[in-house]
């Protein structure tokens, strides 16, 4: 038997079951021999041996074909429910034991995860650096005299030194992202509905989701194909739609970045140096750069604690609160206290505001496809932050308040290495429903630079693959004429959202026509017979929204029409075709090779 620990990415695990290296049962005897030593303050508390024995009993009889997280451990931030053990929230007085698990824990149990305990976390998930526990703070993987990041502290640590394969956490407001960027992580906060919350103690209901902390995005990827699924139960659940444009396989797509002046480091060079250079990193994977006022979304964090919102929090633990404040530590108690200053009348301003806000917000959309900004300025001590707990915690929140109040998807990844060894992380987001460009950019920006998994020193696989979650509503159509971009139609594509995604040329077997009008103003498309001589057309590949279309092709005149054209690399796709009658008096203008050089030719002559 092979060495156990520490575990690398799910895929890497189910090769060596496959092999026989080990079994499940094997696997969590180990993990519960490791993890019984905690000097990170990692767990609150961990499944019985016999019991983790029990779970990889029954995967083992179901067997590998039919479970799809075979013997795949996990760890659960103790704000969700785990049968078995107490949810506390970080507060021992609040505690309770549930009779069964949280619909995404038991999603995830149905596919052969093993659940192998409960993680530590800001009290009452209210912080975003892992200090505010009465269970101890949770030390980064890579420094122990350094915070883990919070809320979500321990579910990171103990993906990042690979005790688990992944764990789940929440996100309000950064709690699935700092953590991820403080330990080598991925950080998934999925749109907010996607991973069901039944079964998870609120910090903000309307703002909050389970999140996810993976070694890789396409692990990420994988746990949502299981995971994610309308619920009932929930009330905020909502259903996947489809993504629109894929930046992130796109070979050019653009990203916003805020302005020079708004960038906030806190004294921090070498965050400022790595940001920059994840800016360049992403223009290489074909990202173009674009400078935004991010002034919207700094003015919308701030409503986060300065707003009615804080009032959610009073109200997730209003019962418990009322009779059991001397319970809650410092400061998460004095956070809560302020909620009592606020009126309905504060509310109904503030969800006013926050609408003004997101209009404002939303208007980058238009520009650009994705978002980038640093996951945290900065990062600091233990000491440093125990000694200023407000202040410090505010500079984390500088990138991360906004993204839920928005109703932004967004994943954090590993951006590098500050000269102490300690690590870096930028955040990609995008509106809701574009989490597969957002995971698919993340896999490809990992790929890229190919750091070790968390602080494992496990190499990164060379050989990841992705495994999409097909949720695309996108469709693409081919154009040769006066819909390429430039020319006179090309407004009708960009009014429908469409985007430019290749140039290239048809297959040989077509011919292209002016079609009569003085001037010509339109190009024929036909495809000959093999008894003919055909020639390559340059042609655009465009994709818009599929609901889109409709009104698109509503707008194409006759002889044009939408038919199949294969291009030069064999792929067959929709297209602008004209009907054969069409071209009985028309020039053959194939010898141009397309459409925009014939017009450069009429020009010229």
């Amino acid at each position: 038997m092979g060495k156990l620990l520490p575990l690398g990415d799910i895929a890497t695990l189910l090769e060596s079951y496959a092999r026989n290296e080990h079994s499940p049962t094997q696997l969590v005897e180990t993990i519960h021999a490791e993890i019984q030593n905690d000097p990170d303050h990692v767990w609150i508390s961990t499944l019985p041996l016999e019991s983790l024995r029990d779970y990889a009993r029954k995967v083992e009889a179901e067997g590998m074909t039919s479970l799809p997280l075979y013997g795949v451990p996990f760890a659960i931030k103790d704000n969700i429910d785990l049968a078995e053990l107490p949810t506390t929230a970080a507060c021992p007085a609040f505690a309770y034991t549930p009779s069964g698990n949280a619909t995404v824990v038991q999603r995830l149990i149905n596919a052969g995860a093993i659940p192998i305990g409960k993680t530590n976390l800001d009290q009452f998930a209210t912080g975003l650096n892992g200090t505010r526990s009465p269970y101890g703070a949770c030390r980064n993987a890579f420094n122990p005299t350094y915070i883990s990041g919070g809320s979500s502290s321990g579910s990171a640590v103990a993906v990042a030194k690979g005790q688990v394969c992944f764990s789940l956490g929440t996100d309000t407001a950064g709690s699935g992202r700092v953590p991820a960027a403080f330990n080598n992580l991925i950080g998934y906060k999925p749109t907010i509905g996607w991973l069901s919350a039944h079964g998870m103690v609120p910090a903000c209901r309307s703002l909050d989701t389970v999140s996810l902390f993976t070694l890789t995005a396409a692990d990420a990827a994988r746990i949502l194909t299981i995971s994610a699924g309308y619920d009932a139960a929930d009330i905020y659940s909502r259903k996947r739609e489809g993504h629109g444009f894929n930046f992130g396989t796109a070979a050019h797509f653009r990203f916003a970045i805020p302005s020079k002046q708004q960038l906030q480091f806190f004294g921090n060079r070498d965050s400022d140096r790595l940001f920059n250079e994840a800016v360049v990193q992403v223009q290489k994977l074909g990202g173009e750069a674009i400078e935004i006022d991010f002034e919207p979304f700094l003015e919308a964090a701030r409503l986060l604690y300065e707003g009615p919102w804080i009032a959610e929090r009073y109200a997730a633990i209003q019962s418990f609160y009322e009779l059991h404040d001397e319970q809650i530590i410092a400061p998460v108690r004095e956070i809560i206290a302020t909620a009592k200053q606020r009126s309905a009348a504060d509310a109904f301003n503030g969800f006013y505001q926050l609408r003004r806000i997101k209009q404002e917000a939303d208007q980058i959309w238009a520009k650009v496809d994705c978002l980038m900004t640093p996951t945290a300025g900065t990062i600091y001590s233990i000491q440093a932050m125990q000694q200023d707990p407000i202040r410090l915690n505010t500079n984390l929140s500088y990138y991360t308040n906004f993204m839920n109040l928005l109703d932004y998807a967004a994943v954090a990844v590993p951006a590098g290495f500050q000269r102490d060894g300690l690590p870096f992380g930028i955040t990609l987001a995008a509106p809701p429903h574009q989490d597969e460009p957002l995971l698919q950019l993340a896999h490809r920006l990992q790929q890229a630079y190919s750091f070790p998994l968390g602080a494992t020193g496990i190499t990164f696989p060379s050989s990841v693959h992705f495994p999409g979650v097909s949720l695309s509503s996108q469709v693409r159509i081919v154009v040769c004429g006066a819909h390429l971009s430039g020319l006179p139609l090309n407004e009708q594509l960009t009014s429908h959202r469409g985007r430019l995604i290749a140039t290239t040329t048809t297959s040989s077997d077509y011919r292209l026509y002016a079609l009569p009008g003085n001037p010509p103003l339109r190009p024929g498309l036909i495809r000959v017979n093999k008894n003919a001589q055909g020639v390559p057309i340059e042609v655009e590949v465009w994709e818009l929204p599929a609901r889109e279309l409709g009104s698109f092709v509503a707008n194409i005149p006759a002889p044009l029409g939408i038919g199949s054209i294969t291009l030069a690399n064999g792929d067959t796709l929709p297209g602008f075709l004209c009907e054969h009658y069409a071209i009985e008096n028309a020039a053959d203008i194939s010898y141009s090779g397309g459409w925009r050089n014939y017009l450069r030719q009429l020009a010229g002559s």
